[in-house]
C-alpha cells in the first residue's frame, strides 16, 4: 500500500464558492439556450392570417395594375343605443387594367368585423367590404379604421367608421 497518499482539504466557504461559480456558468449556459431559442423562433411568421405588405407592392411604372375606387372612404352610422348591431357595405370599382385581389380585411378593434371579396375582382367590374360593428360595451363617439390590404398601389386603404352609442335605459 503506497503510504505517500496525499490530500487537499478544502474549507466550506471555499466549497461553497466553488459550487456558487458552478451555478452561475450554468444559469448563464440555460439563458443563452432559452435567448437563442426565443430568438429562433421569432423569426417565422406570427399568424398565418398575416400578408407582408412589402410581397404585394407593385412596379410604378405599369399601367397594368389594379386600382380600387370606393364610393365613400367612410361611414357614420349616426346614433344607436347600446347593444346594437350595425353595418355598412363600402362599395368599390377595379378601375384597373388587371384583377383586383383584397388580401384582408381588419379591423382595429374586435368589436367591428370586416368580410372581403372571396374571388379576385376583374377590371370595370365592382367588389364590396361589408363591416359589422357590434356596440355592446360601447358608449359615447367610437371611430374605427378598417385595413384594406390589396395588390394595388399603395398596398394598404384605411376605410372608416363612426357611430354614436348611447347607453341602454335600465
Amino acid at each position: 500500500m503506497d503510504k505517500n497518499l496525499s490530500f487537499t482539504f478544502v474549507s466550506l466557504k471555499e466549497l461553497k464558492q466553488q459550487l456558487n461559480t458552478i451555478y452561475t456558468m450554468k444559469n448563464i449556459l440555460y439563458i443563452l439556450i432559452a435567448a437563442s431559442s426565443m430568438a429562433a423562433c421569432g423569426n417565422g411568421p406570427k399568424d398565418s392570417n398575416t400578408i407582408d405588405a412589402s410581397v404585394l407592392e407593385t412596379d410604378n411604372n405599369t399601367t397594368k395594375e389594379p386600382k380600387m375606387t370606393f364610393e365613400e372612404m367612410k361611414w357614420d352610422f349616426g346614433t344607436i343605443t347600446e347593444g346594437e348591431r350595425v353595418e355598412h357595405t363600402f362599395k368599390f370599382v377595379n378601375d384597373g387594367a388587371s384583377d383586383l385581389v383584397v388580401s384582408s380585411a381588419t379591423a382595429s378593434c374586435g368589436c367591428t368585423i370586416p368580410d372581403k371579396p372571396k374571388e379576385p375582382v376583374a377590371p370595370g367590374e365592382t367588389g364590396e367590404i361589408r363591416v359589422e360593428f357590434n356596440s355592446t360595451g360601447k358608449s359615447d363617439m367610437v371611430t374605427k379604421d378598417i385595413t384594406i390590404l390589396a395588390n394595388t398601389n399603395p398596398v394598404k386603404t384605411v376605410l372608416q367608421i363612426k357611430v354614436f352609442v348611447e347607453k341602454k335605459d335600465q
